[in-house]
């Protein structure tokens, strides 16, 4: 079969041909139809991740069939029996396990889910890692509710458009942030309330102006963090799921006691997390939102894309068959 493979740090993806993975007790072969591209796939391939094991199939999210029926693959494997934090065992499916880049792969059987009938195979592939990360931070741990008032930072990538909709369907308010004009006005296209751009150094101030926040849902840390907690109403939860950007900086513990402030760390998520993700999938008929769609033999280029930051959504590889 072919399959776009990371030999070493700091190359780019090889289209090539492997040998077919094999079905064994407990496993099932997948026949891809489409995958979606993380920036974990990224760091891994840029070496900046734990655990580097060369040559490697890249690609935690993929859709396809196994015994005839159409699939979604949920990445996270062997997350354990307590669903508040994942087990030593816990791991993501294309690092060290090869993933889903391929035209077929070789997953747990219990980590394959129905499809969704109103989406697409390459609809379907844009769901998992950024979907459940997402559903974790506000549904499970972010508990947000109908009424709240949500601010989504870094919007355009994959979890963040994943935490705005998915707070907008349970009927909160959701307001983003972006360094880039243009993805604050996709966003309230899509149905955010507004937006701010962090790039500029008053953003602060004009959200305080519109008011404050129940629930922050922040991937990037740094030092905006204690400038958010200025944000939020009493009682509020920020709910940190990635930090790109580094560590908090100036935190002042009298705004986190004296609001009665949770802060709460969040990463993937269990598979009750993905089974709720699945189901508000398919009750509210939620369409992930798509940058593009590129040939999975053309995957250098959708690596490039996501190294750039440009993508507003999830760039999907088409699987040739």
């Amino acid at each position: 079969m072919k399959a776009l493979v990371l030999e070493g740090k700091g190359l780019e993806p090889r289209w090539c041909e492997i040998e077919e993975p094999v079905a064994s007790s407990g496993s099932v072969v997948v026949e891809l139809r489409a995958a979606a591209l993380n920036h974990r796939d990224v760091w891994i391939q840029k070496g900046q991740y734990a655990g580097l094991v060369f040559p490697v199939i890249p690609g935690s999210d993929g859709s396809g069939f196994a015994e005839g029926r159409p699939v979604v693959i949920n990445p996270g494997m062997a997350w354990g029996t307590d669903s508040r934090v994942q087990s030593p065992a816990f791991s993501i499916l294309g690092m060290p396990s090869d993933g889903t880049f391929a035209q077929r792969v070789l997953v747990p059987a219990e980590q394959l889910y129905p499809m969704p009938e109103h989406l697409s195979f390459e609809e379907a592939a844009a769901i998992p890692l950024a979907g459940v990360t997402a559903y974790r931070a506000v549904i499970t741990q972010g508990e947000v509710r109908t009424g709240e008032r949500v601010l989504v930072t870094g919007i355009g990538g994959g979890v963040a458009l994943w935490a705005m909709q998915l707070a907008m369907a349970i009927g909160a308010e959701v307001w983003v942030t972006s360094g880039s004009r243009e993805k604050l006005d996709r966003a309230m296209k899509l149905g955010a309330a507004g937006g701010f751009l962090y790039r500029d150094a008053a953003w602060l101030d004009e959200a305080k102006k519109a008011g404050g926040f129940d629930l922050v849902v922040d991937g990037a840390g740094g030092e905006a963090v204690s400038g958010m907690l200025k944000l939020m109403r009493p009682g509020g939860r920020f709910v940190i799921y990635g930090g790109s950007v580094g560590a908090f900086g100036d935190l002042s513990p009298q705004i986190i006691f004296w609001k009665q402030l949770r802060l709460i760390g969040s990463t993937m998520g269990s598979p009750e997390d993905f089974q709720g993700l699945m189901e508000m999938v398919v009750r509210h008929r939620i369409m992930p939102v798509i940058d593009r769609i590129i040939p999975l033999e053309h995957g250098a280029e959708a690596f490039r894309r996501m190294a750039e930051g440009k993508q507003f959504g999830k760039i999907v590889l088409q699987i040739p068959r």
